[in-house]
């Protein structure tokens, strides 16, 4: 059978790229983006869907800009070609540095398409307005930022032509100060590396054929001779090629999903079998004709579905589709609503929602001798080396991960994805396997946010305080277990909201369904949990007659209460300040809504309030981070510094609590990022944990590695320390002491001095009722939200996002910032537009996230209440700023309308669908 397809032909097309000229030999419909990466080897053009709909892949052909993955090689000949490569010129553009001096890259992956937008833009006009740059940049998205530093960025780009101050910190004053991303210049020019970007040249392709049933028996026919009909194809692997475990999962008592089916596919999108070839044979395979026979199954897609009796099992060893339960239990609820002088009732509903990074999955395997070596996006590399030597038989000493640069994960790359796919094809071949998924196949393969159905009662005094409350919810955790106990387990703790609440039940249940598989994302239920208790707080403060704002305030957590768990917190409670903070912007908004109602009809202003609060790392277990930090003969310092930044920042500020702990500049200090081969597991990035619990690890790592120095130079702890080259001076009082760094043994990383220290924090398993002390260090937090609704359309118009938010202390402002700017924008989406079903928005394209035009001005108020537990008092904040965003949107639409919308998210159908049922109860 003839490999050649129509237009596959090849055609030799030259043109100028980035002011050099070039010719390729490739079929002239071949998209130029496959043209740049596979041929030029230039990957600072990304792929992140092939269509068009996430601009990833801009470049300027003549000036313009266009998305290189809809224009034909051909179409380029004789054309000026630009990439984000061709920016720089020798030195960073102006554009470029205000990228990074504002914090505009987060995780890098959208960021080379932006740059290339807008410098089309300033070219044209070098000092647009906001609704100019919105305009222009509008064909790109980005799931990190939120999009107002880069907003910032592009309109303060002509006071950045003499570049960016590199200079950082002086010793001491590290923490606290905003320099530029460690890791931040790769990010503007194109040579950040992230998953998809450095395959070997000889690797095989890797295709994965997936279940197009939501439940299926399946059998395979003769793959062999399949496989000889068409030329370059190197093998066929299913489950019976798995040397392993073929099973795998994060929690492992709940461990149940195979690398590949066995006979059963029990959700649409399920790796079933694996084909593997030449690239040319690969990259336009049609695998209409694989020998496959399905037959179709019933399905359950529905929690109620399948809690109901006689309800098949989606896992024939489970009793039931009920995966697990979470119960937390305190005073006597029923009683406390029976004798409450005013409660609330309600039901909220939420829907699966999809990550949407810019970056698909993406990666290649190896072996080096007998060690499989997987190269690849992740957030939990220690996690993947365990899972994958489990699926493939391997000794986990036999397995490195290398983490690639990752382009936005937000959970779901907590779970592996590829990794035990291509690392089978690499053991079994004996040639490097690469894959990289398809923007459908991430979307129809990979976890959500898992969908929740709610009820809640609440109950209040005369005098305006909580006395009770009781929690259930029914959360869809799909086909396989992923982390539903997380989700069931941590719902219950946080249901409560930041608020004394002395009478109290909850109860989360992850039920499994034929659904796509719910897993983290971005607060781990809590923010469905919270949605259900903010609205209800808003309808108490409404039937009190009270200020919604001062309602919060008076039942907010303070220091010496104690949760509902039973754990007293005596200090660190930085919810009261939060809310006290927002009262001014409050007056103001409420003014101004009442102002503009006065005199419109057919719009309607309203502002909401939510507030949040988050246990920073695992629920009630182990939850160990490990640094370590030395100094090379050399007179470098070398942090290892194994969490993996997926734009959080944690390269950074990991660093800066390193180097003020350690008391030597950060200029000193090089990173090894994360690598099982040569890093301590730092755990995964997750549960808002590694400025917490890895920043707590560097610093005990800095403080013993500058108290190693000083015992070594017999000086008390008050010395300094300076490096000058392979020199350290130690000054106490008048006297100096030089150490040669040369001249001492070095160990087999070149480190003449090295600590490596681990730091758990202190938590206590909860007892059957749930009391216990879940988590060592909360984070608070508190939002309001402006905007508008037209009660003709639905549509909803934000206009300000107030948020304020407890730090502990801030490491770095800037991050800080950008990451609440970019939880907001998270929020946004689940509030108004995002809803994942399958097989209908299984793209960028019908799958809405916020553009740059969605996202409202951001003001931040950082609050720095300090906790004693967390590294010079910081405390998490990733998952935090996402959550109070849907809730105070929905209490805006209330105040607006009069209407709450019970199904989120909140789209123009659901809001005028309630305003008519409200028009019709009159």
């Amino acid at each position: 059978m003839s490999m050649i397809q129509p237009g596959m032909e090849r055609a030799d097309i030259a043109f100028e790229l980035n002011g050099a000229a070039v010719s390729v030999s490739v079929p002239p419909v071949r998209r130029l983006s496959q043209v740049l990466r596979d041929e030029l080897r230039l990957t600072g053009t990304k792929v992140g869907c092939d269509a068009g709909d996430c601009g990833a892949c801009t470049v300027l052909v003549d000036g313009n800009p266009v998305c290189a993955c809809l224009v034909p090689a051909a179409s380029v000949s004789g054309a000026s070609v630009t990439t984000v490569e061709g920016l720089a010129n020798g030195r960073l553009s102006a554009l470029q540095a205000s990228f990074l001096d504002h914090g505009a890259a987060q995780c890098g992956i959208c960021t080379p398409g932006l740059l290339v937008a807008a410098t089309a833009l300033l070219e044209r006009n070098p000092t647009p307005s906001e609704a100019e740059t919105q305009d222009a940049l509008g064909g790109v998205l980005c799931r990190c930022t939120g999009y107002r530093k880069i907003i910032a960025a592009v309109m303060d780009a002509s006071r950045h032509m003499y570049g960016v101050d590199h200079r950082l910190p002086e010793v001491g004053h590290a923490v606290g100060a905003s320099p530029i991303r460690l890791d931040g210049v790769p990010k503007v020019t194109g040579d950040e590396k992230f998953g998809g970007d450095s395959f070997p040249a000889d690797a095989l392709a890797v295709l994965v054929v997936r279940s197009p049933h939501y439940h299926a028996r399946f059998s395979v026919g003769d793959l062999d001779a399949w496989a000889k009909g068409y030329p370059g194809i190197a093998g066929v692997f299913t489950a019976a090629d798995i040397p392993g475990h073929n099973c795998f999962g994060v929690i492992g008592p709940f461990a149940d999903q195979p690398a590949l089916a066995d006979g059963f596919a029990r959700f649409r999108g399920e790796a079933v079998a694996l084909v593997a070839g030449e690239r040319e044979a690969i990259l336009d395979l049609d695998l209409t004709d694989f020998p496959i026979a399905w037959t179709e199954l019933p399905h359950v897609l529905q929690p109620r579905e399948a809690r109901a009796d006689g309800a098949s099992l989606i896992h024939q060893h489970r009793p039931a589709n009920v995966l697990t339960s979470g119960f937390v239990e305190r005073g006597d609820p029923d009683a406390a609503l029976g004798s409450a002088a005013v409660t609330v009732s309600g039901a909220i509903e939420t829907s699966f929602v999809e990550h949407a990074y810019i970056e698909p999955e993406a990666g290649f395997a190896y072996m080096d001798g007998g060690t499989l070596v997987v190269v690849a996006c992740t957030q939990a590399p220690y996690m993947d080396r365990d899972d994958t030597a489990k699926v493939l038989g391997l000794a986990v000493d036999k397995v490195r991960i290398v983490p690639t640069a990752t382009g936005g994960g937000f959970g779901s790359k907590l779970d592996v994805s590829l990794q035990p796919l291509i690392g089978l094809v690499a053991m079994k071949t004996g040639r490097p396997a690469a894959l990289v998924y398809t923007r459908n196949e991430s979307m129809m393969s990979t976890t959500k946010r898992h969908p929740a159905e709610m009820q809640a009662t609440i109950g209040a005094d005369a005098e305006g305080r909580i006395i009770g409350m009781v929690f259930e919810g029914d959360f869809n955790t799909g086909a396989y277990a992923s982390w539903g106990p997380t989700v069931a387990n941590r719902v219950p703790v946080h249901a409560s909201g930041p608020y004394a609440t002395p009478n109290y039940r909850a109860e989360g249940r992850a039920i499994h369904t034929n659904g796509p598989i719910a897993g983290a994302f971005r607060g781990f239920g809590v923010p469905q949990a919270t949605i259900m208790q903010e609205t209800l707080y808003d309808e108490l403060a409404g039937k009190l007659g009270r200020d919604r704002l001062d309602f919060r305030v008076k039942n907010c957590l303070r220091n010496g209460c104690e949760t509902v768990t039973g754990q007293r917190l005596e200090s660190g409670v930085g919810i009261g300040e939060c809310l006290e903070s927002l009262k001014p912007h409050w007056a103001r908004a409420l003014a101004d809504a009442k102002a503009f109602n006065a005199t419109s009809v057919a719009t309607k202003r309203g502002v909401g309030v939510a507030s949040c609060w988050y246990g920073c790392g695992n629920t009630s277990l182990p939850n160990p981070s490990t640094i370590k930090v030395g100094i090379s003969a050399s007179g470098d310092v070398m942090l290892h510094q194994g969490a993996v930044d997926i734009g959080q920042g944690s390269n950074t500020v990991i660093a800066q609590i390193c180097a003020d702990a350690l008391g030597l500049p950060l200029e000193k200090f090089q990173l090894r990022s994360a690598d099982t081969a040569i890093t301590p597991d730092a755990g995964k990035t997750s549960a808002s944990r590694q400025t917490f619990v890895t920043g707590k690890a560097a610093e005990k790592a800095g403080r013993a590695l500058r108290e190693k120095i000083l015992r070594f130079a017999n000086v008390s702890e008050h010395a300094t320390i300076t490096l000058d080259g392979p020199s350290i001076f130690i000054r106490e009082g008048d006297a100096t002491r030089r150490i040669d760094l040369t001249a001492l043994k070095a160990d087999a990383d070149g480190l003449v001095f090295v600590t490596e220290e681990t730091y758990d924090p202190p938590t206590q398993p909860l007892d059957a009722k749930g009391q216990g002390k879940p988590y060592a260090v909360y984070g608070y937090g508190a939002q309001i939200a402006e905007l508008e609704v037209d009660l003709k359309l639905g549509t909803v118009k934000l206009i300000k996002i107030t948020a304020a938010h407890d730090v502990g202390k801030a490491i770095n402002p800037v991050l800080v910032e950008g990451q609440i700017e970019g939880g907001i924008a998270q929020g946004i989406g689940m509030a108004l537009m995002e809803e994942y079903i399958p097989g209908r928005t299984e793209n960028l394209h019908d799958y809405l996230i916020p553009t740059i035009g969605d996202v409202p001005p951001v003001e931040h108020i950082l609050i720095e209440v300090p906790d004693p537990e967390g590294p010079f008092g910081a405390k998490g904040l990733g998952e935090h700023v996402l959550i109070p965003t849907a809730p105070a949107i929905l209490n805006a639409i209330r105040h607006a309308t009069g209407v709450l919308v019970t199904k989120v998210p909140a789209t123009p159908s659901r809001i005028l669908a309630a305003i008519r049922e409200k028009e019709a109860r009159r």
